[in-house]
């Protein structure tokens, strides 16, 4: 992954604190995949709340230049993915947050038994 312009993972968390996400997390995650440099992971509080962070997180980002390369869970907005090619965002529902708890598996990579610690 090339190197993550401020101004996009910026833009995100801007855009997400306009619409009052809540926990937002923000894992540097480049020297473990090579999918992303970041992951910024963010609650909403109801299903219209976090496809409301969704479509603001696009809109925004679009706006300064960086087009999603896919976004996934718009239907049933529990776990919304927006991919944005260096900047990978999660906005998840409390509930699913906590149950998949991607914080652990990306900060600590010893919990993970196919990721190996560099």
């Amino acid at each position: 992954m090339s190197q993550t312009s401020p101004s996009l993972l910026d833009t995100v968390i801007s855009a997400l604190e306009e619409m009052k996400a809540k926990n937002i997390t923000t894992l540097e995650v480049g020297s473990m995949t090579s999918l992303a440099d970041h992951m910024v992971i963010a609650s909403g509080t109801s299903t219209r709340h976090v496809k409301a962070l969704s479509d603001t997180v696009q809109e925004k980002t679009r706006e300064a230049g960086f087009a999603p390369v896919g976004v996934e869970g718009e239907q049933g907005a529990e776990w919304i993915l927006v991919d944005l090619g260096d900047v990978i965002v999660h906005i998840m529902q409390p509930s699913t947050r906590e149950y998949y708890d991607l914080e652990r598996l990306w900060r600590n990579p010893a919990h993970h038994p196919d990721r190996k610690e560099t």
